[in-house]
C-alpha cells in the first residue's frame, strides 16, 4: 500500500524560520539584522555559517533534524562548532532546484542530525537509490599528519584518536599517515603555479592545500558576481559587517586564470580518487579548532579562516561527500573530526560513520581523561624588544599565533603539567 500523499501546499503552515548569514557568504553564523543564534554548546562562541539556525535548532533538540546549504562549508562548520552530524552530500547528488544559488559549481544541500542513526534515516530518505545495496567495507583510510598537526588543532588530540579508533576497528595496516600537501604537490601539477605564492606565508600552512582554497575560492567568487552583482549593485543592501565587506571584494574582483583554476579542479578530483578509490576513506579535522568567540574582529580571524579554508576546500573543490563527526566536548568547546569518501559513496561513508562511532567515542573518552589531557596548556610568553621589555602569562585554548611588530626575539615556554621547553623566535624588523 503506497504512503499517503502529503497535503496540499495551500495548507501548510510556517511556525518558524532559522537565522543565516546573509547571501550565505560566512561561515561564522552571525547575522547583525536579526541576531545570531546562541550556540548551544558554548554560548559565547560563533555557532557556526551559514547555516546556523539549522545546527543550532538541532544542536539545541527542537527539532530532531534539519536542512541546510553547503557551498564553501556551511553545514560541516556550523555542525562542527554545534557538537552535532552534519552532512555535506557529493554535489549533485541532492536537487539544488529552487534554492537560490551561491556558486552553481559547489553548492549543495546537506542536513544536521543529533544523532547518527537520525541523520543515516534522514540520508535514506533524501540520497538517490543506489544501484547496487552492497556496501563495501573499508580497507584504507588516510589521515594525514600535515593536516592535523599545521591545520588541525594539537590539544584536541584527534589525530592520536582517530589512528587508534581506525587501527582498532579495522587493523594498522588500514591506516595511512602520509602528508596530503606532498601529495597534492606530487599529483596535481597545476598547484605548481601558484605554489610559491604560498610558500612564503609566516602563518601555519600547507602551502599546496592553500593553493586548492585559493582556486575553489576564485572560481566561488567569479560565480557569485554571476549571480548577484547586478542586485547588490542596484538594490543597495544594508549588509552586515564582514559580510559588506565580502561581498564587495568579491563583485570587484578580477577573474584571474579562470581555466588554469578549471584545469586545477578537474586534476585534483582525479587526485584524490585515485587516493580514497571506491573502498578508502580520508579523515581531516572539520575546522582547525574551537569556535571563535563572537563579535571578534574579521582581522583576528584571518589566519583561522585561511586554515578552515585549507580544510574545507578538499571535498568543496573536488565534489566529494564529507560527513562531520562530534567528539564531545573538550575544555569547554565542541570537537569534531570528518570523514571524507569519493563521489557519489555517500552511503559508504555513512556505514563506515556507523561502524567506527563507537570506538571513536571509547578512544576519545579514553584520551582525554588521561592525565597529560585533564589541564589546558599554558603558555609564558616573554617579549623582548630594543624599547622596551614586558611579561605576559597566557591561557591557550587553541594553537597559538603570535603578530608582532619591532619586536626582535619572542621566547616561548610551552608548559605542561610535567614538561616545560622553550623555543626563541626571531623576527626580522
Amino acid at each position: 500500500m503506497p504512503p499517503p500523499a502529503p497535503p496540499p501546499p495551500s495548507s501548510w503552515r510556517s511556525i518558524g524560520k532559522t537565522i543565516m548569514d546573509e547571501m550565505t557568504y560566512s561561515i561564522n553564523g552571525e547575522n547583525a539584522h536579526y541576531g545570531t543564534p546562541t550556540n548551544p554548546c558554548a554560548p559565547d562562541r560563533v555557532p557556526g555559517g551559514s547555516s546556523s539556525g539549522s545546527a543550532v535548532a538541532v544542536g539545541a533538540k527542537l527539532v530532531d533534524f534539519a536542512l541546510g546549504t553547503d557551498t564553501g562549508g556551511s553545514v560541516r562548520v556550523p555542525a562542527a562548532y554545534c557538537g552535532i552530524f552534519g552532512l555535506r552530500p557529493s554535489h549533485g547528488l541532492v536537487s539544488t532546484e529552487n534554492v537560490i544559488p551561491m556558486s552553481q559549481m559547489f553548492d549543495t544541500v546537506g542536513w544536521f542530525a543529533k544523532e547518527l542513526s537520525t541523520l543515516s534515516h534522514v540520508s535514506n530518505m533524501l540520497l538517490p537509490l543506489p544501484a547496487d545495496n552492497t556496501i563495501k567495507r573499508p580497507t584504507h583510510f588516510t589521515i594525514p599528519k600535515d593536516c592535523f598537526e599545521i591545520l588541525g588543532s594539537l590539544k584536541d588530540q584527534t589525530y592520536q584518536i582517530l589512528n587508534a579508533s581506525v587501527a582498532k576497528r579495522f587493523g594498522n595496516d588500514a591506516v595511512d599517515n602520509r602528508n596530503l600537501g606532498e601529495f597534492v604537490s606530487s599529483n596535481v601539477p597545476t598547484v605548481g603555479k601558484f605554489i610559491s605564492d604560498f610558500s612564503r606565508s609566516e602563518a601555519p600552512s600547507v602551502p599546496a592545500l592553500s593553493v586548492i582554497s585559493y582556486a575553489m575560492r576564485c572560481l566561488q567568487r567569479s560565480e557569485f558576481k554571476a549571480n548577484h552583482a547586478e542586485w547588490v549593485n542596484t538594490v543597495k543592501p544594508n549588509l552586515g559587517p564582514g559580510i559588506r565587506e565580502r561581498v564587495h571584494e568579491a563583485i570587484a574582483s578580477e577573474d584571474g586564470p579562470m581555466e588554469d583554476f578549471h584545469v586545477l579542479k578537474t586534476e585534483f578530483k582525479l587526485a584524490l580518487s585515485a587516493l580514497i578509490k571506491d573502498d578508502g576513506i580520508l579523515a581531516i579535522p572539520t575546522v582547525p579548532g574551537s569556535p571563535p568567540k563572537l563579535c571578534m574582529e574579521a582581522v583576528a580571524l584571518e589566519n583561522f579562516r585561511a586554515r578552515a579554508f585549507s580544510l574545507l576546500s578538499i571535498a568543496g573543490l573536488s565534489g566529494f561527500c564529507q560527513l562531520s563527526i562530534p567528539l564531545g566536548v573538550h575544555h569547554g568547546v565542541p570537537v569534531s573530526v570528518s570523514l571524507v569518501a569519493c563521489h557519489g559513496a555517500d552511503r559508504f561513508l555513512l556505514s563506515v560513520a556507523q561502524e567506527l562511532y563507537a570506538t571513536l567515542k571509547e578512544e576519545t573518552r579514553k584520551t582525554w581523561s588521561s592525565p597529560d589531557s585533564l589541564s589546558e596548556p599554558s603558555i609564558m610568553i616573554r617579549m623582548q624588544s630594543s624599547g622596551s621589555i614586558g611579561s605576559h602569562s597566557v591561557r591557550v585554548l587553541d594553537c597559538l599565533s603570535i603578530w608582532l611588530v619591532d619586536i626582535d626575539v619572542v621566547q616561548v615556554y610551552k608548559c605542561t603539567r610535567s614538561i616545560c621547553t622553550e623555543e626563541k623566535i626571531y623576527f626580522a624588523t
